[in-house]
Order: C-alpha cells, then sequence, then structure tokens
C-alpha cells in the first residue's frame, strides 16, 4: 500500500517502490474530486464550448509539461517536493516558505469546500438555517472531526470519490441523452464571459498544487516511463473527463452552481454525494494544511506547535473565509494559484535540469542512498525571481497569466544564477 508519509527526509529506496497502478490511482484520485467538477461547470457556464475545451487542452500542456517534468525528478531522487526543493534553488528555509503557501493554499480550498457544504445543507433544510450559520456549523464539525480524529466518520468519508465519480457518469448519462451537441456548441455563455487566456490560467490553477505535490507520489515510481503514463492518465480523467462531463452538464442545464446541477439532477441522493465529497475532500485539506503549518515553523523557529490547537486555528480561519463569501470569488482564487504557484515549480525545474546546481551532490548521495551532507539554508534567488514571476503574472495586460508567470520566473532565476556564477 502507497504510505505518502513515509521516508519524510530520506530516499525512498528501490525495493520499496510500488506499481504503476499503485501510484496512478492516488495520484489520478487529486484531479477526480468536487474541486475539478466545479471548475469544468464554471467554464461551461462562462465560455463558449470551443473556448472551455480549448482552455482544457492548454491548460493541461502546461500541467503536463510541469507535473512530468517535477514528478521525473522526484523518481529519480527518490524524494518528496518539499525536501527536492532543498536542492533546487530554494533551500532549507525556502522550501518550508513553499510548505506555507501550499498550507494556506489548502485553507482556501477548505473554505470553498465548506461554503457547498453549507449550501446543500441550507438547500435541503429549504433556506430554514442561513448560510452564514449553515457554514459555521459545517466548518466547526469539519474541524472537530480532523483534530480529534473521528477516525469512523473519516472511514465513511472515503466512500465519497468513488461515489461522486459514479453520480457524474449517472448525471452525464440523465442530462446529455439525446442532446445534439452542435445545439451545445451554439449556445452563448450564461454567466459573466472569461476570456480564454484567463480560462487557461483557472484549469492550471485548479491542478498546480497537484503538480507540486506529484514528487510525493512519483519518488515510489520505478521509472519515468511509469511516471509519464501517471501524468497522462489524470491528465485523461481528471481534465477531459471530470472537467469535459461537468462543461456540457453546465452548458445543457445552464448553470454553474454544483448544488443546483446535483439538486435537480439527482435530488436528495445527489446533495449527499456533494456532502460526503466536501467531507473528503476538506478532510485532507484541513490535516494537510494543518501539518504544513506545524512543520513550516518548526522548521524557521525550533518551536514545534501543538497539532491539535494549530488544526481547530485553521479550521476557524477556513470556516471564517467561508462566511465571508470566498465561494464567490472562487473564478479569482483559481486564477490565483494559476500564478502564483507556476514560478516555484518553474524555478526547480529551471535548477535541475538546467543549471544542475546542486545535480553532482545528489548524484553522489544517492549511491548511497543518502541525502547531501550540505544543505543550502536559503535561495534568495529563487525566492525573489517567484515573487517577481507572479507579480508579472497578477499585472500583465498581455498573454496568458499563467504563462508568463511560469516563463518570466524561470528565465530571471537563470539569468541571475548565471550572473552570479560569472562573478
Amino acid at each position: 500500500m502507497l504510505k505518502i508519509e513515509d521516508y519524510p527526509l530520506s530516499r525512498v529506496p528501490q525495493d520499496k517502490r510500488v506499481s504503476f497502478l499503485s501510484v496512478a490511482v492516488v495520484h489520478m484520485g487529486m484531479l477526480t474530486a468536487l474541486d475539478q467538477f466545479m471548475l469544468g461547470a464554471v467554464l461551461g457556464h462562462s465560455m463558449s464550448l470551443t473556448d472551455a475545451f480549448l482552455a482544457i487542452l492548454a491548460g493541461s500542456v502546461i500541467f503536463g509539461i510541469v507535473t512530468f517534468g517535477l514528478g521525473l525528478a522526484g523518481m529519480r531522487e527518490g524524494v518528496s517536493g518539499s525536501l527536492l526543493a532543498r536542492w533546487c534553488g530554494f533551500g532549507r528555509i525556502g522550501s518550508v516558505l513553499i510548505g506555507v503557501v501550499v498550507a494556506v493554499s489548502l485553507l482556501g480550498w477548505f473554505g470553498i469546500q465548506n461554503a457547498i457544504f453549507a449550501r446543500s445543507l441550507t438547500f435541503a433544510l429549504q433556506d430554514k438555517i442561513s448560510f452564514a450559520w449553515a457554514a459555521t456549523l459545517t466548518g466547526v464539525f469539519l474541524t472537530i472531526i480532523v483534530a480529534f480524529g473521528f477516525k469512523a466518520l473519516r472511514f465513511t468519508a472515503r466512500i465519497a470519490v468513488p461515489l461522486f465519480i459514479c453520480l457524474v457518469a449517472f448525471i452525464s448519462v440523465t442530462t446529455l441523452s439525446g442532446v445534439d451537441l452542435r445545439q451545445i456548441i451554439g449556445l452563448l455563455p450564461a454567466g459573466e464571459p472569461v476570456t480564454l487566456s484567463a480560462g487557461i490560467t483557472m484549469v492550471v490553477g485548479g491542478a498546480i498544487v497537484a503538480s507540486l505535490i506529484t514528487p510525493d507520489l512519483t519518488r515510489y515510481s520505478k521509472s519515468g516511463k511509469q511516471v509519464m503514463g501517471i501524468t497522462l492518465l489524470t491528465i485523461i480523467v481528471g481534465e477531459f473527463i471530470v472537467n469535459g462531463l461537468a462543461i456540457l452538464i453546465a452548458k445543457t442545464l445552464g448553470s454553474a452552481d454544483v448544488v443546483t446541477i446535483m439538486s435537480q439532477t439527482a435530488g436528495g441522493i445527489g446533495l449527499l454525494v456533494v456532502v460526503f465529497s466536501t467531507l473528503r475532500v476538506n478532510d485532507i485539506n484541513l490535516y494537510s494544511s494543518s501539518l504544513g503549518i506545524v512543520n513550516a515553523v518548526e522548521g524557521i523557529t525550533g518551536k514545534k506547535l501543538r497539532y491539535t490547537t494549530t488544526t481547530v486555528v485553521i479550521g476557524l480561519l477556513g470556516t471564517l473565509l467561508s462566511v465571508l463569501g470566498i465561494l464567490d470569488r472562487f473564478v479569482d482564487f483559481l486564477t490565483l494559484l494559476g500564478v502564483v504557484f507556476p514560478p516555484i515549480i518553474s524555478i526547480m525545474l529551471v535548477d535541475y535540469y538546467l543549471l544542475r546546481s546542486h545535480r553532482k551532490a545528489l548524484d553522489d548521495s544517492k549511491k548511497i542512498g543518502a541525502l547531501p551532507v550540505e544543505t543550502p539554508v536559503i535561495g534568495w534567488s529563487a525566492i525573489i525571481a517567484s515573487i517577481i514571476g507572479s507579480i508579472i503574472g497578477l499585472s500583465a495586460s498581455w498573454g496568458v497569466p499563467t504563462i508568463n508567470s511560469l516563463v518570466a520566473a524561470g528565465v530571471i532565476y537563470w539569468l541571475v544564477k548565471k550572473c552570479l556564477r560569472t562573478r
């Protein structure tokens, strides 16, 4: 069985590597959940059918390139993404800061998923309870589950992903049967229009966290061919099937609201599956976010925070985001992710494959199954380049934001490091 928490500060031995399917199923699960369906529904509601699928295609190409690059590095070195970042430009403290960024993004996802849970609750109760109260109750409820470890309910939530996939299949059959595709193609966007460049950035933003943590999984892979297969399978299932079906369903029903879609097509069972899905996804979001903050504080200050207290605080913050309406800023949230994370990945790829700053140390230590003895403390060049790349992605009025930030950060980092080496 694949255990992501194993070997947190060491290489995964060759004899502990697992089969292609073992890694692929876990990796594919990151892009076959409720959040991907939400993204597809937004694209279908706000873009023409052609532009929506072009956004998926272009976003998938970007996602595929960076995911395969990082995944291959993780497979070769046998280490997680956060550990790899130490010798890919960012250093020990820089890699900790990356962990903070990931934790904050997961906090945002917690707020969004909790809002979906709350909206489902208010709909089921026919608005007898306000959204704010529902979001507060559901957020506190889930925080208690994760903080104090009610494993029975966690186990129940684990059936959510396969149930959700079955529900999507059922809704697709019932909604799209007999529908003329040519008629859907001719439909204008029912929601506020989204440009193609913005759609591409949203697609990348919806999957980019999965890219960054891909080495956490592919360090268990045995070959580069397996990493390629894992990447392609995740794109096909997560982007083209789940996203694609969500686009068609949203176009047909004229809505991007997941709760409305589920209630119209599957009634109470659909809402129940949505609730289970939010439970399962937010269980992971809150757990990983809390763990990331605890590790970051310990890595920088040496002080170890209590996991339970940290989880409660982060859960309450995520609940507050739900109450304040983060779900209404879903597009903005995806856009932000789509320009903040690509620079980090770009710098890691440039350093590992082009500059090869610490490849000799990695290669030498790999021969004895260890990690390099010397670890850079902090990579200021990488941190500054990633910040500049994010700013360019957010502020530039030309091109595709996610590509702008990705390319700008990589080029700036490469130039700075070349200049420093020359001096």
